[in-house]
């Protein structure tokens, strides 16, 4: 086993409980800032084991290190706008979980998405953006449609259900992560992130 100074988490629980803890030390203003110095560096170098998978809204405002305050190895990342998921997405995630043995993947969301809120405006106006923004666009519609007419009023309650619908096609839709999730060996958790406070919430998941 690739020697990191971490704790490796023996469950996707103890997995999503470093998480935590790393959030509420950012929002305490408590920051460790550990595995950031050359002889974590020089560790690192010839193997990585991340103990979760952070895939995540590609908002500059989502930097996942330093939201849950960890360092180099700690989590592999993945970022698209609005956490939409193509098969770039899909093996990224299964490479991590497959090849890495990383027991935990974690969907984040948060308030104010730009492709939340350029998805209920193509919804209200019957006019999607131009470009590959469209594509987007088509995929967070997925989600969103069903709880339009909710959200055109509080779009917090976008935000949430297409993290859910995210969490449930990452769980489903890969037979690789669905392997892994039935014999306990990864778990997938959803959370919404709050711009102003720097806190998660967990709004939905499996095996953890």
């Amino acid at each position: 086993m690739l020697e990191t100074g971490l704790k490796w988490p023996a469950t996707p629980a103890a997995a999503f409980e470093l998480l935590l803890e790393g959030n509420r030390r950012f929002i305490s203003g408590d920051r460790q800032h550990p595995h950031q110095d050359a002889d974590r560096r020089t560790a690192l170098a010839p193997a990585q084991r991340p103990f979760a998978v952070l895939f995540g809204c590609s908002d500059s405002r989502l930097a996942a290190e330093i939201i849950f305050d960890r360092g180099l190895g700690d989590l592999f990342v993945v970022r698209t706008a609005g956490h939409v998921v193509g098969p770039e997405v899909l093996g990224s995630i299964e490479y991590a979980v497959a090849v890495l043995d990383t027991p935990l993947i974690a969907v984040l969301g948060h308030d104010s998405c730009g492709a939340i809120a350029a998805t209920l405006a193509a919804i209200e106006h019957d006019v999607t953006p131009a470009g590959f923004m469209r594509d987007v666009v088509e995929r967070v519609m997925l989600s969103v449609l069903p709880v339009r007419e909710q959200a055109a009023t509080d779009p917090d309650i976008a935000v949430e259900e297409h993290v859910k619908y995210t969490v449930d096609m990452l769980a489903h839709r890969s037979a690789v992560i669905a392997e892994r999730l039935a014999d306990g060996r990864c778990g997938v958790v959803g959370l919404s992130y709050r711009l102003a406070e720097g806190s998660v919430r967990r709004v939905g998941g499996f095996g953890v």
